[in-house]
């Protein structure tokens, strides 16, 4: 999404430094205000839309698949609900989900037992046995098989069953206070960065993989395929439906404040 800026395809009068960090951290982050334009869990913006106004693009969606749960053995429904569960961040949408996962599953007030866990540390922390099961995110959804573990449930699938919408996960944002030229501005430049990522995908990609944690090229491929899309391009009403209803129910159950979802086109 970012080769176009990298590169200087994308020009602005503004300098933009790309600093990489694990979704977590910028969650963490974007509760400081700390940078003027951030990814963040849709999670975490509910509990920044003060600070921050929601772009458009940028948007990442799992469209029938998303973040996992698994485990190194099959567990039951009612094993599920007593078991200790490896999750990345409080502010992820992953947690999130599963808390709404939980709630559909077992009935209000019922919530997951569970311990935070750096996201490139669930899966071996499952398989050398400190966490009987997982909530798996990034890459780890197309490789856990590979790792020896097993599927428990796909937040999702469960969300596009119970919704028939993609289930929304990372967004960009751009910080109000900077005014409303430079939301414009930094708007722009963002879309036009994931524009030309798209329209010039092997450059781009081979650009990604140097930040890709060993990934390799048809893994690395096949995972950009799955969150930057054409609806990375535009979340289009679907998406904006989607993350307002997933607040929505996040507010119901306690875990999110109520907000307003408003888009900056």
């Amino acid at each position: 999404m970012f080769w176009g800026l990298a590169s200087g395809a994308v020009q602005s009068e503004f300098e933009f430094e790309h600093i990489l960090r694990d979704i977590q951290t910028l969650n963490e982050w974007a509760m400081e205000g700390k940078l003027e334009s951030t990814a963040i869990s849709v999670h975490a913006f509910s509990h920044v839309a003060d600070k921050y106004a929601l772009l458009r693009h940028g948007g990442s969606f799992g469209d029938d698949y998303g973040p996992m749960i698994v485990a190194k053995s099959g567990l039951s429904k009612d094993e599920l609900r007593e078991t200790v569960i490896a999750v990345p961040g409080l502010q992820t949408s992953a947690f999130l989900a599963l808390n709404l996962y939980f709630a559909d599953q077992y009935g209000p007030g019922v919530k997951p037992k569970f311990e935070v866990v750096n996201f490139d540390d669930i899966i071996p922390a499952i398989q050398d046995g400190r966490f009987e099961a997982g909530l798996i995110i990034h890459e780890g959804q197309l490789t856990y098989e590979r790792e020896g573990l097993k599927l428990i449930a796909d937040m999702g699938v469960w969300w596009k069953g119970l919704t028939g919408l993609p289930l929304p996960l990372g967004v960009n944002v751009v910080r109000k206070d900077l005014g409303p030229e430079a939301v414009v501005e930094v708007s722009r430049c963002m879309r036009e960065s994931i524009t030309a990522g798209l329209q010039n995908r092997t450059t781009a990609l081979d650009y990604a993989l140097q930040f890709a944690r060993g990934m390799d090229v048809p893994t690395s491929d096949e995972f950009v395929g799955m969150y930057v899309n054409e609806r990375t391009m535009d979340m289009g009403e679907e998406g904006v439906r989607s993350i307002r209803l997933f607040l929505k129910k996040g507010a119901e159950i306690g875990i999110v404040p109520q907000v307003e979802v408003d888009v900056v086109d």
